[in-house]
């Protein structure tokens, strides 16, 4: 018996599939494993951790998702302009305020590997404050989360 273990080639995946997640009342991290997986095609039997087999996932009304607790004042964003002194600091109310966007995609690239392949995975994810987006060509279908993604 050859019994050989499939190893998928990035060219066999042209072809992509598209979902839509509507963001609204679903609890921020339950969210973001989701759609970083999707992302990343772990939900395909071809999955392989070094080959980008994901699929896009385009996320609308990011500026609904809900966080638990004390987050919308306590989480805070960090970022620096490498300069003394140049440390910026945004809460999540703030941010939920001026970029909605960026606290999923924050949230998905905590999730994603932090090399090449991580980046590329990235591109795919598409996120929209409002409940419209320009992706309805591409005819993408809804992604299915779990019951535990709107406790």
């Amino acid at each position: 018996m050859d019994r050989k273990t499939y190893s998928a080639k990035a060219a066999e995946f042209e072809q992509r599939n598209w979902y839509v997640v509507d963001a609204e009342g679903i609890t921020l991290g339950r969210l973001a494993t989701t759609v970083a997986a999707t992302l990343r095609g772990k939900h395909k039997p071809t999955y392989t951790p070094h080959v980008d087999t994901g699929d896009f996932v385009v996320v609308i009304n990011a500026d609904k998702v809900r966080v638990t607790g004390r987050k919308e004042v306590q989480k805070n964003y960090y970022s620096h302009s490498m300069y003394n002194g140049g440390l910026k600091t945004t809460s999540l109310k703030d941010m939920r305020a001026r970029h909605p966007e960026r606290i999923i995609e924050h949230a998905v690239r905590g999730m994603l590997p932090g090399s090449n392949l991580g980046r590329q995975q990235l591109k795919k994810l598409k996120v929209y404050a409002g409940p419209h987006h320009p992706h309805e060509a591409n005819s993408p279908a809804e992604l299915a989360l779990d019951d535990t993604a709107t406790r």
